[in-house]
């Protein structure tokens, strides 16, 4: 497992769960539309109303479950933060790439994108025998 598979792997999921802890402790999820770039970082858009964007910003540790087909999963865990400026532009090119619909969105009161970098990622595949489980960690 490298990267590139790993960013393969990803980049064909559409959708993945993102947990969250509220501010009174309470746990909670979504499941959001992502994109990845070729770095592993995961973009996804939410609106500033949402419980997931004050979660997020408040606690910005977080994990997401992609890819729930079978028995193959990527577990991910990183830090999420709100890119302005180029780097906003440049994870939005990633984004709308993958969810062309998401320009319609931009115009949305409150939206917010949100990207992932990565510290921890485990894939696994328990769709072959022996089950075949990897992990990354990253600086």
């Amino acid at each position: 497992m490298d990267r590139a598979f790993l960013h393969s792997f990803i980049a064909g999921c559409k959708y993945g769960v993102v947990p969250s802890v509220a501010a009174d402790g309470a746990p909670q999820s979504a499941l959001v539309g992502i994109a990845v770039t070729p770095a592993l970082e995961i973009i996804f858009d939410t609106v500033n109303s949402s419980r997931k964007y004050r979660n997020l910003v408040s606690r910005p540790n977080c994990s997401l479950v992609v890819g729930w087909a079978g028995e193959l999963t990527v577990q991910y865990e990183g830090l999420a933060e709100l890119p302005s400026g180029a780097e906003l532009r440049r994870f939005q090119e990633v984004y709308f790439a993958a969810w062309p619909d998401g320009v319609e969105r931009m115009s949305w009161a409150g939206i917010a994108y949100f990207v992932v970098r990565p510290s921890w990622i485990r894939y696994s595949d328990f769709n072959q025998r022996p089950a075949l489980v990897e992990e990354m960690r990253f600086s």
